[in-house]
């Protein structure tokens, strides 16, 4: 349905236990290979990576993916974990498996041990992002060391953390614009320059959602967003990785 609908990046994970049904997916539309960004990720089989993209693929039905990420660093008990993984990441780079290589749910801390002895930079680092978890100073990071920044659960203020201090802005910019809050808080993602992901399984809300492509905020409105989601902080995700109040 989404590719149909003109939704062309895909993304995937070996945890999520659709790439199967992905790939059919990816076969029965009439969408050429060259338009379509397809990402997964490995987590459950981190300790083969090379094993693993093997076998995504072959679930995929694809010679390569355009991304392939470390789905987070928390199997990881020390640097030295984080920096091996990595290098069988660039290996899978350097094999033409995967475009791209990049992360995901990793903190400076992380970025900065993978760094250390990186060849190959990790491209994105995809995060939990939305005005309730802004994460400090890690974005400004990433754009001081050129990775890319892709938000999943860029919805939760609309969608599962109200009541909440965005609520009558979302509310007022929706009027605005003449959208819905949930395209507001995709726009508040796009406007900063971060690649926002979401999903559903409604071809309606999906269809709204390309919406979100089609106007631009102002500078003053996203920082208005911004300011107000600092007033409170939700994790959606991990939650049982990081303190309670951590705004990691």
């Amino acid at each position: 349905m989404a590719i149909k609908m003109g939704y062309y990046h895909l993304d995937g994970a070996e945890v999520y236990n659709t790439e199967t049904e992905l790939g059919i997916a990816i076969k029965e539309s009439s969408v050429s290979r060259e338009k379509l960004f397809v990402t997964s990720k490995v987590i459950t089989n981190i300790k083969d990576i090379s094993n693993a993209i093997d076998i995504s693929l072959k679930k995929l039905k694809l010679d390569s993916v355009d991304l392939y990420l470390i789905h987070a660093p928390f199997f990881a008990s020390s640097d030295k974990e984080l920096q091996k993984a990595w290098a069988e990441m660039e290996k899978v780079k350097q094999s033409g498996k995967a475009k791209s290589i990049g992360v995901s749910n990793y903190l400076q801390a992380h970025l900065e041990a993978t760094l250390k002895t990186a060849t190959i930079p990790p491209s994105i680092n995809q995060i939990e992002y939305h005005p309730y978890l802004q994460h400090g100073d890690l974005l400004s990071y990433h754009a001081a060391h050129d990775i890319a920044v892709a938000a999943y659960g860029p919805l939760t203020a609309v969608t599962k953390a109200k009541p909440g201090p965005c609520d009558d802005i979302y509310a007022s910019l929706a009027k605005k614009y003449y959208v819905s809050e949930g395209e507001i808080a995709l726009r508040w993602c796009i406007d900063q320059g971060i690649v926002a992901i979401t999903t559903s399984g409604k071809e309606e809300r999906l269809s709204d959602y390309l919406r979100a492509t089609t106007f631009t905020m102002t500078p003053k409105e996203v920082k208005e967003i911004s300011e107000a989601g600092n007033q409170k902080h939700y994790r959606g995700f991990w939650q049982a990785k990081f303190d309670k109040d951590s705004q990691s």
